[in-house]
């Protein structure tokens, strides 16, 4: 098992620490393991799940409009 630390997560989804807290709270985003009293951690496997989980991104124009 494999554990990242917030910077490496951050980095991985593109989420801002604010952002990536507020999904914890709201449910919508894996929530991070104790690692140490006060350090904590996600497991990569959780943050692979919540990445494939994704929409794919895409334009912002609609393809059927040209």
């Amino acid at each position: 098992m494999r554990l990242e630390r917030l910077p490496e997560v951050m980095a991985r989804t593109s989420l801002s620490r604010a952002h990536l807290y507020s999904l914890i709270t709201s449910g919508a985003f894996p929530r991070p393991k104790r690692v140490g009293k006060r350090a904590v951690a996600w497991v990569s496997a959780d943050i692979d799940d919540w990445i494939n989980s994704r929409p794919l991104g895409g334009s912002w124009r609609s393809t059927q409009n040209g």
